[in-house]
């Protein structure tokens, strides 16, 4: 299936746009594509989609990824040892959309097999299946103008995550390259479920507001409904990855599409904004 291009930011922008119209927050499951296998992650990302997601985060397995936490780290390794590789995300997002799966589709990995594949061909085989953008932890705004460039040209968002820890430098160079959203990394460390969220989340996310104009969306353990919740209170966004993965890893097989499907309306349900 070959999707004509489009403007970047327009299926994320209009997907946040969406969701503010109906008081709520976007939720945006992530899932590792070949975990724990190819098929099984299939079915769970189409379970995942059809229970509420607004968007959906899609996990490149890489053998040495960085930002993320043992959860995650885990699900890479088994989705390597089974010979998953990015053409076979590619696939699947393409037959996916061709079941008719409409929601944003965003991959995230890290720079190094992106850069492998080349970026005009990775940008262009995206708007061919129908990625709508990129989250690339490891790569500084300030090395990305190779990356902004094909992307752009593809009509793909490059999403940019800072953290608490980012300068106002820091966060007006994103603000020159982001689209889409910015991922705002909730704390200083890894991806992985916690009990809490930040204390001062509310403080770093109106900095972040202060100097970026896209919406923002929370990752990094976020884990149950109260943090999306609360989410909703300060952020557009809410992004859930380790805490939904360990739960369905305490499901037999069969129960999995299901259990994720419920894991997933729980948290929809939390996503309206306050009063």
């Amino acid at each position: 299936m070959t999707e004509q291009a489009i403007t970047a930011t327009s299926r994320i922008g209009d997907a946040f746009a969406r969701v503010a119209a109906e008081g709520r927050i976007a939720l945006m499951p992530f899932w590792t594509v070949g975990y724990p296998t190819l098929e099984r992650s299939k079915r769970l990302m189409r379970a995942i989609v059809e229970a509420g997601a607004d968007m959906i985060e899609v996990g490149i397995p890489f053998s040495d990824p960085l930002a993320d936490g043992v959860t995650v780290q885990r699900t890479s390794q088994v989705a390597l040892e089974q010979g998953t590789t990015l053409d076979d995300a590619f696939t699947m997002i393409e037959e996916l959309r061709a079941e008719g799966m409409t929601i944003p589709i965003v991959f995230m990995g890290y720079a190094n097999p992106f850069w492998q594949y080349g970026l005009d061909k990775l940008a262009a085989r995206a708007a061919e299946v129908g990625i709508d953008g990129f989250i690339v932890p490891d790569l500084p705004a300030e090395e990305s103008e190779e990356w902004v460039t094909p992307f752009r040209a593809a009509g793909r968002d490059l999403i940019f995550l800072v953290a608490p820890t980012s300068t106002d430098a820091r966060l007006a160079r994103v603000a020159e390259q982001a689209s889409g959203f910015i991922y705002c990394v909730s704390l200083v460390g890894v991806t992985g479920a916690r009990d809490t969220l930040a204390a001062d989340l509310a403080d770093y996310i109106g900095r972040v507001r202060a100097s970026i104009d896209l919406p923002l969306a929370i990752g990094f353990g976020v884990s149950t409904p109260e943090h999306v919740a609360d989410i909703a209170k300060i952020a557009d966004g809410a992004i859930v990855a380790s805490a939904l993965i360990n739960y369905i890893d305490t499901l037999p097989e069969s129960e999995e599409a299901a259990g994720a499907a419920d894991f997933v309306r729980k948290l929809r349900a939390a996503t309206v904004k306050p009063a």
